[in-house]
């Protein structure tokens, strides 16, 4: 398998996507930061960690779809990162399978690049 590195915050969504259409489950989760808190769906407790960042891909990667995010909005400060996107998952028929707007908090990694601390595909939670 490949390994890719995101440069920049804004590239993560780019190197998941190619690990997404390899099949490669280690390489989706090396694009999160250990301490990670993904907050999918957004209406139940987050997952967390590495293992939560697995079982957040394990039941579609078997589809390989492609993930297109359109980032249009980036502030970096040190090694810490704000992101907002706009994205879609697109089946290999080109069929679409989801979109929505995401909010997420990168941060960099030991590799020296960036990986995704707190992912909010659908925006963030409602306080309760």
């Amino acid at each position: 398998m490949s390994q890719y590195i995101a440069k920049r915050p804004r590239d993560i969504a780019d190197c998941v996507s190619a690990y997404l259409q390899e099949g490669d489950l280690d390489g989706i989760t090396s694009m999160f930061h250990p301490d990670c808190q993904i907050f999918f769906p957004p209406d139940k407790p987050p997952l967390t960690g590495l293992s939560g960042a697995r079982k957040a891909f394990e039941e579609f990667i078997e589809l390989k779809p492609a993930i297109k995010s359109d980032v249009f909005c980036e502030v970096i400060n040190g090694d810490v990162a704000l992101l907002r996107a706009n994205w879609s998952v697109v089946a290999p028929d080109g069929s679409l399978m989801a979109e929505g707007q995401s909010t997420e908090v990168a941060k960099k990694l030991e590799n020296g690049g960036w990986g995704y601390l707190i992912d909010c595909p659908n925006g963030p939670p409602a306080l309760s």
